[in-house]
């Protein structure tokens, strides 16, 4: 399992997360399973649910449910957005802990067939769930010129995204863009100059969180998690860019999407969560050096408010 995904902070967040053995928990983004092996080496008569959507992580799965053999353990083949139906059919209406690992595993952009990465040729895919019926090629290739400028610049902060936007609805109309390497020779001849990987990572990462749509299901279930934790529970979430941080920040912080502070009659902050990490936890460097796709990681680690 290490093979498929080296997991980012594993110390940091099995810590913010307090585990009690005889504690119920839910890893929701569960991939190679490297934060749920940790939290199930540490459940006695304890439970942990994990959530993922991707075949490979089923896979996995299967694996570590043979290791612990003498451990609860329940995978759920689902998108962590529908956390509390699924939570509720296997009969838990609460739990003492959330974890949350954002973002795109190691293995998914290792393989060039799954189209996440730009260092490989292979189709516009970046599904997650592989039976959704969007992806990247439907994106580049069915999208509006203005929504993909909206797509580019909200999700990727692309600073130049009507030109590219142009250019890829010209390149289209020729001929269908359907590999990577296709988009790349386009995106290429608008790059910043000596800006290319960065901005090519910008594109990609775009694109991926509209086929997958990551905001969207990293609200609901952030909305979700002040049903679902008990109170004095924890919620531990790692993020990799600023759209993700700056949702999550916002709602563990202030209750809200918007960052404002909002306080009851009486001068109290409405918020579900107390921040438990006053200031953000990153990687230390020699974590990054091991590993260097943890160098933009951060953690945020909260407590459910025994009252609202």
């Amino acid at each position: 399992m290490s093979q498929y995904h080296q997991p980012v902070l594993l110390a940091e967040s099995i810590e913010g997360l307090a585990v009690v053995p005889n504690g119920v928990y839910v890893d929701v983004t569960f991939g190679g399973g490297g934060h749920s092996r940790s939290i199930l080496e540490q459940l006695t008569t304890g439970t942990l649910l994990a959530f993922d959507q991707d075949e490979d992580a089923r896979q996995n799965a299967e694996k570590l449910t043979e290791e612990f053999q003498e451990r609860s353990f329940t995978f759920i083949e689902s998108n962590f957005r529908h956390l509390q139906r699924y939570l509720k059919f296997n009969g838990h209406l609460q739990v003492d802990g959330i974890l949350a690992d954002l973002g795109v595993s190691s293995h998914q952009f290792d393989v060039g067939e799954r189209g996440f990465s730009t260092r490989f040729d292979g189709p516009l895919d970046m599904r997650m769930n592989q039976e959704q019926d969007v992806s990247a090629k439907s994106v580049v290739n069915e999208y509006a010129e203005k929504d993909l400028i909206h797509i580019l610049s909200a999700y990727g902060e692309v600073k130049n995204a009507r030109t590219l936007a142009a250019e890829i609805v010209k390149e289209r109309s020729n001929e269908e863009i359907t590999t990577s390497n296709r988009l790349k020779s386009i995106v290429e001849r608008v790059a910043p100059k000596g800006k290319l990987m960065k901005y090519l990572a910008q594109i990609f990462q775009a694109i991926r969180i509209e086929v997958n749509d990551e905001m969207g299901a990293l609200r609901e279930f952030l909305e979700q998690t002040k049903e679902v934790i008990k109170p004095s529970g924890r919620l531990v979430i790692i993020s990799y860019h600023s759209l993700e941080d700056r949702l999550a920040k916002n709602y563990l912080t202030k209750g809200n999407w918007k960052g404002s502070v909002e306080k009851d009659f009486y001068g109290n902050l409405l918020r579900p969560f107390d921040p438990v990490n006053r200031k953000l936890i990153t990687p230390s460097e020699k974590e990054i050096e091991n590993n260097n796709r943890a160098r933009s990681a951060r953690l945020r680690i909260a407590e459910r408010r025994t009252w609202r």
